[in-house]
């Protein structure tokens, strides 16, 4: 059962590391080159408050964009700004998503998000934590997959594994981490975990093991998948998130 306060606890925490390490930048840094292609840290550190907002209006049954025309005008405009302008952009956008995830509201209702996907609204909270933990690494600033908290690192390969389950396009894909635990994901309709387990690797066209950092990276779009062990065929492209 998810928590929703407990999330928006570890939210308020997550925004904590990433303002005190976007303090430790400056006006020049702040236009640096992210590890996000064509993005600088600017455009990060503008995506992030401006996700928060987009969230609040997903909880308050608003569209959570205008537009994506919108979006990333609006992630151009604010990108150049001081590092003083972001920072206080983000502890005050941070501020009303906190403000608004304490609301009194019915946390099993559902949302919609952007592209018309719908979710519940108590799984809202952690949605933001992996914005904000995943684009404190874009950062660049020397946080990385490694430093994430073992739950989370669990909570969102298991979110992107069923994210991906029957892609089209995707084969039947077995994850194995390095602790022993199988998913599924891609092109596996009535393939469960356990046949994975008991040897059945027949039900599955390609299997992908590796450290969890390393699977987190590749299938959140953060690294190319060197670290990890593949049989069976080549790694597979993921779709874009």
């Amino acid at each position: 059962m998810i928590d929703h306060v407990r999330d928006l606890a570890s939210v308020r925490d997550a925004t904590d590391r990433l303002l005190a390490a976007a303090a430790s930048l400056d006006n020049a840094s702040t236009a640096e080159p992210s590890r996000l292609p064509g993005w600088t840290r600017g455009h990060v550190l503008a995506h992030v408050a401006r996700n928060a907002d987009a969230l609040v209006n997903v909880l308050a049954g608003r569209p959570m964009y205008v537009s994506g025309e919108a979006r990333d005008a609006d992630i151009e405009r604010d990108a150049p700004r001081p590092l003083e302008v972001h920072l206080a952009d983000l502890r005050e956008s941070a501020a009303r998503f906190q403000d608004e995830g304490a609301a009194p509201a019915d946390w099993s209702r559902t949302v919609e998000l952007r592209n018309g996907v719908k979710d519940s609204a108590f799984n809202v909270p952690f949605r933001r934590w992996i914005e904000v933990e995943l684009h404190h690494v874009d950062l660049g600033v020397g946080y990385e997959l490694e430093d994430l908290s073992e739950e989370f690192t669990q909570r969102e390969i298991d979110f992107l594994a069923q994210r991906f389950r029957n892609h089209p396009g995707l084969p039947a894909v077995a994850i194995r981490q390095d602790d022993g635990r199988v998913l599924a994901t891609g092109a596996v309709e009535g393939v469960t975990p356990e046949q994975i387990e008991e040897g059945r690797e027949r039900a599955v066209d390609v299997t992908v093991s590796g450290r969890r950092a390393d699977l987190l990276g590749w299938l959140a779009g953060r690294r190319d998948g060197t670290g990890l062990t593949v049989a069976g065929g080549s790694l597979p492209a993921l779709p874009p998130l």
